[in-house]
C-alpha cells in the first residue's frame, strides 16, 4: 500500500512539471514607469533592479528555479502579490495620493529591513541591500515624495479614513 502511494505521488510530481502558469514578461514598452516622470538616478535603478523589479514590475528574471514545480507556483504567487502591492511600471498610472503613500511604505519598509523579503534574498544574495543603498533608496523615495507635496495640496495625499462599518 505504502509503494502505491509513493507512485502515486511519484506520478503526480512528474505531471505537474508540464503545468506552469504564465510568465511576468511584458513584451511593450513600460509608459507608466516610474522613471517617465520622477527622476531615478542609476544608483537608485541598480537597487530597483537587484532587488525589487521581479516581484515589482511586469518583467522578472526567470533562473533555472522556476522550471520546478511547485515552485514555479509558489514563487509566481509572490510575483502576483508583489504586483498588486506595487508595480513600479504601472507607478504613474496611479492615482497621486497611491503614489505619494507607496513611497512612503517602501521608504519604511526598506528601513526596518522587510523589503526584500528574506524569502528572496535566499535565493538572490545579492539583493540584500546594504546600509548605503538602504539610505539612497530612502533618500530618493523622500526626494520624490517632496516633490510631489511641492506640487499637491497636503489633504490629497493623505489616506481617507475608511468609514465605520456597523455591525
Amino acid at each position: 500500500m505504502f509503494k502505491k502511494i509513493l507512485l502515486v505521488l511519484l506520478i503526480i510530481l512528474i505531471i505537474i512539471q508540464f503545468i506552469h502558469p504564465a510568465r511576468n514578461i511584458s513584451k511593450t514598452g513600460q509608459p507608466n514607469n516610474i522613471a517617465t516622470v520622477y527622476q531615478v538616478p542609476d544608483s537608485v535603478k541598480r537597487i530597483l533592479d537587484k532587488a525589487c523589479m521581479d516581484c515589482h514590475s511586469n518583467n522578472t528574471r526567470y533562473l533555472w528555479y522556476f522550471k520546478i514545480q511547485p515552485v514555479d507556483w509558489w514563487l509566481t504567487h509572490h510575483i502576483d502579490d508583489g504586483k498588486d502591492e506595487l508595480n513600479f511600471d504601472e507607478f504613474t498610472n496611479k492615482p497621486i495620493r497611491y503614489q505619494y503613500n507607496k513611497l512612503e511604505e517602501s521608504e519604511k519598509q526598506i528601513k526596518e529591513g522587510e523589503m526584500p523579503l528574506d524569502s528572496y534574498t535566499w535565493m538572490h544574495k545579492d539583493a540584500t541591500l546594504t546600509e548605503q543603498e538602504k539610505n539612497t533608496f530612502m533618500n530618493w523615495a523622500e526626494t520624490i515624495r517632496n516633490e510631489i507635496k511641492g506640487k499637491y495640496p497636503a489633504d490629497s495625499l493623505k489616506r481617507q479614513p475608511r468609514p465605520e462599518q456597523k455591525p
